[in-house]
């Protein structure tokens, strides 16, 4: 009975009840405590290691961007040699009681080896878990990331200019055939402007801007593309001093003009059949006008516009026929250039000082179905303009110009192959955590 009575006493006591309580909850707080202290340590610990292995993972992707899996740094492959790399450099917390890093290749998205998985972990007996758990905590991390190579650009109807839009335009109903793609060095918005009406035929359109086309040619542009360059930029034209004339020997339909390389001050208009030796031909201002409907052929020669010269290429009717073809290196060694700067210039048709400045419209390309064009026409001072009359089909027909035209009816056909084209940049590397 007292023992009974007691514990009704007890029941209605205050003081006494919360005491109770307090003692009965002790142990729930006391191991709420020691829980959330040892898993804010497992959390800090993830994180860290979590981090560690990221950047392991990139770095092991970026080596394999950069270098073949086969390499090896000392002892070890280098994209594993940077993954551990940056492994180590990047645990401060975890650096005594974690592994040293998985890293293996594997397969992503279609692609072999192309990708690096990170996997490690971090084991570690804390007061309180380790009291309960009678064993420590292993924390696993991993982490994958992928590479891809950025894709090499290479184009034969290169618009040099870099801050405007509408630098490479085709509209209207021309008509445009080169598989060796198209490309505009310009980053502003619709750098690259291809009119509905207009049919073009590429592999290729790329550009640091952006690039308004048809819905069919979407899948042939890559926008963006900031490292775009021109690759003759630092190259120098070159020279011939002897000054030379253009006179026409005969008569009637047997007038012809036979020309020697040289400098043709106040421009060179075509005024019978021309034939011309092979060589640098310096047009020292007005107009390199082969627009009338007179044959031209040249084999292995090079222009040279300077001081405002002037190109009108093509004829005016099918009458005419034009030919013309570039230097080879062996033509230019034996020109007096050495191999290297032979090498440099070989294949250039057209050469433009970068200061010419020609007067408004600039250059104009006209030709008929009759016009054989072969060469690079640089012309990194002037627009060219291909007119609605020109109907040209060339094996290898490249066009460097600060802006270029193609309008109306024109017709261009160039068959370069893709890989002998302008090199105008490449796309960066891409690599990226995936997992």
């Amino acid at each position: 009975m007292a023992f009974r009575s007691f514990f009704r006493r007890l029941a209605r006591h205050i003081s006494g009840n919360a005491a109770m309580l307090v003692a009965l909850g002790m142990p729930v707080m006391i191991g709420t405590t020691g829980l959330a202290v040892d898993t804010a340590q497992w959390f800090l610990w993830k994180r860290e290691l979590q981090h560690a292995v990221d950047q392991a993972a990139l770095g092991g992707a970026w080596a394999l961007s950069k270098r073949d899996k086969e390499y090896n740094y000392g002892q070890m492959r280098y994209y594993k040699y940077r993954a551990y790399q940056e492994y180590n450099a990047n645990r401060a917390i975890t650096e005594d009681f974690s592994s040293s890093p998985s890293v293996v290749l594997a397969n992503y998205a279609g692609g072999e080896d192309n990708s690096v998985i990170v996997t490690a972990t971090a084991t570690k007996k804390l007061p309180f878990s380790g009291f309960i758990m009678g064993s420590a905590v292993t924390i696993e991390v991993s982490s994958q990331a992928s590479f891809a190579e950025g894709g090499q650009y290479n184009a034969c109807l290169v618009a040099l200019e870099e801050d405007d839009d509408d630098t490479l335009s085709i509209g209207g109903n021309a008509e445009v055939r080169a598989q060796c793609g198209l490309a505009a060095l310009s980053c502003e918005e619709n750098a690259v402007n291809i009119d509905g009406s207009a049919s073009v035929t590429t592999g290729s359109i790329a550009t640091c801007g952006t690039a308004n086309v048809p819905t069919e040619l979407e899948g042939v542009v890559t926008e963006g593309l900031t490292n775009l360059f021109d690759m003759y930029a630092d190259l120098v034209p070159p020279d011939n001093p002897t000054a030379r004339t253009n006179e026409c020997t005969g008569k009637g339909n047997k007038k012809q003009a036979s020309l020697l390389p040289g400098t043709y001050s106040g421009g060179l208009v075509v005024k019978c059949t021309t034939v011309l030796a092979k060589g640098i031909y310096v047009i020292d201002g007005g107009d390199l006008d082969l627009a009338a409907n007179y044959d031209v052929t040249g084999s292995g020669v090079m222009f040279v516009l300077k001081n405002g010269a002037k190109l009108k290429f093509g004829g005016n009717g099918q009458g005419n026929k034009i030919t013309l073809t570039p230097m080879t290196s062996s033509e230019l060694t034996t020109a007096g250039y050495s191999s290297t700067r032979a090498d440099e210039l070989e294949g250039i048709l057209v050469f433009e000082h970068r200061n010419n400045n020609p007067p408004n419209p600039g250059h104009l390309l006209n030709g008929n179905s009759q016009s054989l064009i072969e060469g690079l026409m640089y012309l990194p001072s002037g627009d060219m303009t291909v007119l609605s009359t020109a109907d040209v089909a060339s094996q290898c027909l490249q066009i460097s110009a600060r802006r270029i035209a193609i309008g109306g009816g024109a017709v261009l056909e160039t068959l370069c192959p893709a890989e002998e084209s302008i090199e105008v940049g490449s796309s960066a590397t891409e690599v990226r955590l995936i997992a």
